[in-house]
């Protein structure tokens, strides 16, 4: 932090810092402040106090002329890029799985998972309705203590990129354990295929409704606590609250293409199998939230 800095030099601050690859940001009022927060990567001019000149230099204006809103906006924009983040990371995980299983069944000569109006009904609930939910999560615990992200990171960066790959393949292999046992349900070929595509659209379906809870930051439920989002609670009740419309509402089994075959066991096997990719993310980040304390 510099103040009381003569014109001449702050410029020459906001160079030099900017050479040693640090994200600099400058706040003025004045005419002779204008260079370098046009310069900076974050110009801060007042808003009550500031030249029209240092205004229309800066990249954000203070209406309060208070430093302290500053902090606030940084928070603010951190909470809102890390609710962007961990839609994208919902999104790309759970159509992964579901591309994984496609792949599988098509590599193997298997039936379909999925028919056009289960890719409908995922597409339109269990994906829109989670994300929405992201969208409204609260300001993540120590997101100040954060270090900067750099300006040029990919959105999909490292741990964007592990967590798609881990939680795909979680959720694709619970989707496949269901598809194989609706498979096995019949010896007769069309009753096998309907059941084998009834279990694989329920175990994802419901998989990834779970997977938004797991998607609203990088801790526990616990630590983040369970009702801060009452709104991810909602989605999953009313994507969760269709899905069992669809599967145990007989009259919709032809417009939903479920099986007529589908029985409480197969429903609680759909359920046991769909939690799984969300009860081992939770154990392991308690696991680590344990020993981080330690």
């Amino acid at each position: 932090v510099y103040a009381r800095v003569s014109p001449v030099h702050k410029i020459r601050i906001v160079d030099l810092w900017q050479k040693k690859s640090k994200v600099v940001a400058m706040t003025g009022d004045g005419v002779n402040d204008a260079p370098a927060l046009k310069k900076a990567d974050i110009g801060v001019a007042m808003g009550i106090t500031g030249t029209e000149v240092s205004k229309d230099a800066a990249s954000m204006i203070l209406a309060d002329d208070n430093f302290a809103t500053i902090v606030k906006s940084v928070a603010n924009g951190r909470c809102i890029y890390g609710n962007i983040k961990n839609a994208i990371k919902f999104l790309l995980a759970g159509n992964t799985a579901a591309i994984i299983v496609v792949l599988i069944t098509t590599l193997f000569n298997l039936p379909l998972p999925f028919t056009p109006v289960h890719l409908l009904f995922i597409n339109l609930l269990t994906d829109s309705l989670p994300a929405l939910a992201l969208s409204m999560e609260p300001m993540q615990p120590g997101i100040m203590n954060e270090k900067p992200r750099p300006s040029n990171e990919s959105i999909l960066n490292k741990e964007a990129s592990v967590y798609i790959a881990v939680h795909s393949v979680l959720i694709a292999i619970s989707t496949m354990i269901a598809f194989m046992i609706g498979k096995g349900a019949s010896s007769d070929p069309a009753v096998s295929a309907a059941m084998a595509s009834t279990m694989a659209f329920g175990t994802l379906c419901l998989a990834r409704l779970f997977e938004g809870f797991d998607s609203r930051g990088k801790f526990s439920l616990a630590k983040l606590g369970f009702t801060s989002n009452k709104f991810s609670i909602l989605a999953f009740l009313v994507g969760a609250g269709f899905l069992a419309c669809a599967l145990l509402i007989t009259p919709l089994h032809g417009i939903m293409d479920v099986s007529d075959a589908l029985e409480i066991t197969n429903i609680l096997q759909i359920l046991g199998l769909a939690v799984i990719p969300f009860a081992v993310t939770q154990v392991l980040r308690m696991i680590k939230e344990a020993v981080s304390k330690k």
